[in-house]
């Protein structure tokens, strides 16, 4: 993780490799993937997930990102993006506790 450490594209890589088309649904892409993944993983992913949040993007970029690399239909699930991307953060933190 030096300097070429790119947080966007490992964000992408977990959010396309988790949340594709051919997942049930959301909830049980990411239970999946929380039991699969070792604790490094998690702590791995949530930080790279946090830089993103707090990244200088804007709103609309950061939200156009998740869309385009999550199989994600948020009108259904009633949240935006950004919103999804915290549930999961939160989600993660819970299950790093337990691991």
């Amino acid at each position: 993780m030096g300097e070429t450490y790119d947080y966007l594209k490992e964000l992408e890589d977990f959010s396309g490799g988790t949340f594709h088309q051919d997942i049930s649904s959301p909830e049980q892409a990411l239970g999946e993937f929380i039991n699969e993944a070792s604790k490094d993983c998690l702590l791995s992913t949530i930080k790279d997930c946090e830089m993103f949040l707090n990244s200088n993007l804007t709103k609309q970029e950061k939200e156009n990102i998740i869309q385009n690399n999550a199989e994600v239909y948020f009108l259904a699930i009633e949240l935006t993006p950004l919103q999804w991307l915290n549930n999961l953060v939160e989600q993660m933190k819970e299950e790093v506790k337990t691991k």
